[in-house]
């Protein structure tokens, strides 16, 4: 990457990982993450409070550590991208308020950008430029999203979203159903792979006929966890063993099925040959293998991060935020306010 492009520093703090990189171009310096999961796993979920109080104590010491070791000055920065929104509010507005802070005693520009749309942005920096236009499904504890990209830095158009629960969220109360530690979506994953798909028929959600027309690129995970704890329920009263594998697998596989079968139907029916899937669920092994399976069958390249890169971090905010500032998108305002529910067809603001 020449060394004329501007270096953006990309902070993100939408959740529980405090992230802060340096993106070159499309040519990744640093990523530096803080996490604080572990605060939050004896509560078995996100505690937005705790997690604003660790990107408080965490934000000086990442910074410090991602400028060290890329061996750049704060003062070679050329722009600031922070998460501006979807997330929780609280964490959102620690992040932002560290990144108004740089931008104002740098005299740097500063751009709010979306977390969402960042979790496809990061494969640029693994894959190379998108082609003119790429189909993304974005998958996390709170998103499961289906975007056309024209263009990362200016135009994308929300195909569908989850109505209910997202596929980690989904994953994540099944876990608890389970009995198994959080988050879920990493011990399912392992388990799954050792049982049948085929053993158990859960429910494909929003594939109906009636669905097509209204919800054909939606998705629905809510009557899928119902179902599996049905089915446990049911097996519990009738005092039989539950084959805890085969259910991780046939419910991975109900998730793995509506996921790619929605999302290969959109890249055919939109004429896009490239796909990208990114976001921290993109880790789910069934998920990569199925989708790696049909866009083969269906002539679609397959585009998905190292795992590194799809949980939260700060390159997916530097990446967007250097697409942004390649675009010659004007800069944010600083009295920019963060958005908990920041469309997806927004990238920045």
């Amino acid at each position: 990457m020449s060394a004329g492009e501007p270096l953006v520093l990309g902070i993100e703090t939408s959740c529980d990982e405090t992230g802060v990189a340096l993106v070159r171009g499309r040519e990744l310096l640093v990523d530096t993450v803080a996490s604080s999961m572990d605060e939050h796993a004896r509560y078995g979920g996100i505690i937005p409070e705790v997690a604003s109080r660790a990107h408080l104590e965490a934000m000086i010491p990442t910074i410090e550590r991602s400028l060290g070791t890329a061996d750049v000055d704060l003062s070679e920065v050329d722009a600031i991208a922070v998460t501006a929104g979807p997330g929780l509010v609280g964490p959102l507005t620690i992040g932002a308020s560290a990144a108004k802070a740089l931008a104002l005693a740098l005299g740097k520009p500063l751009y709010g950008v979306n977390h969402v749309i960042g979790h496809a942005a990061v494969d640029e920096l693994v894959h190379g430029a998108f082609p003119e236009r790429v189909m993304a499904l974005v998958v996390s504890g709170g998103h499961s999203s289906l975007l056309l990209v024209d263009d990362v830095a200016t135009s994308v158009s929300e195909l569908g979203s989850t109505l209910d629960d997202a596929a980690g969220e989904a994953f994540d109360k099944v876990g608890r159903l389970l009995g198994l530690p959080y988050p879920g979506g990493p011990h399912i994953d392992r388990l799954a792979r050792e049982g049948d798909p085929t053993a158990i028929r859960f429910p494909r959600g929003l594939t109906a006929r009636k669905d097509q027309e209204k919800h054909a690129y939606d998705f629905s995970f809510s009557g899928l966890k119902t179902a599996v704890a049905r089915w446990v329920e049911a097996r519990q009263d009738a005092g039989e063993e539950i084959p805890v594998h085969d259910v991780a697998a046939s419910f991975a596989e109900s998730v793995a099925d509506v996921l790619t079968a929605k999302t290969i139907a959109a890249c055919e029916r939109h004429g896009v040959s490239t796909l990208v899937v990114g976001g921290g669920f993109s880790a789910n092994s069934q998920l990569r293998d199925m989708a790696a399976k049909r866009c083969a069958e269906a002539g679609i390249e397959l585009r998905i991060p190292p795992i590194r890169y799809c949980t939260d971090n700060g390159a997916m905010i530097a990446a967007l935020g250097s697409a942004v500032v390649r675009a010659g998108v004007a800069p944010s305002s600083l009295d920019i306010g963060v958005d908990s529910s920041m469309p997806l067809t927004v990238t920045h603001v």
